[in-house]
């Protein structure tokens, strides 16, 4: 009998134990998406040099309520743009203590049930 899951190359790219490709579920795979498009800068991909949100450079600058709410726009146009077609995002948490980035995105699969995932970057 032949599955219909579906996988999804994991991200970031690696092997698993037999050698081969690591795959990963739907689920992870849209985590791995929202991953893909909070941390990549705009210009950094020659192909697309509008892709991405430039989260990383918002976390070396002074923490404020005004930051907190650019960086939630800038989070939330950025998923709206590129994966609009895939998730509804429903709520976008900030918070910069130091050099530690947390965003936390509170978003739906088209028709499902609402997922949040947290993102961390910099020295804990």
């Amino acid at each position: 009998m032949v599955s219909l899951r579906r996988s999804y190359p994991s991200f970031p790219f690696h092997l698993d134990g037999r050698g081969q490709t690591a795959m990963t579920d739907e689920n992870d795979h849209i985590r791995d998406l929202i991953e893909q498009v909070l941390f990549t800068s705009p210009g950094e991909r020659v192909n697309r040099p509008t892709f991405g949100t430039g989260l990383l450079q918002y976390a070396f600058l002074p923490n404020s309520e005004p930051l907190a709410v650019a960086t939630r726009a800038a989070v939330h146009g950025a998923l709206i743009q590129w994966l609009g077609d895939v998730i509804e995002v429903r709520e976008i948490d900030v918070a910069a203590d130091e050099a530690v980035l947390r965003v936390t995105v509170h978003y739906s699969v088209k028709g499902g049930p609402v997922t949040a995932a947290t993102f961390i970057r910099g020295a804990p």
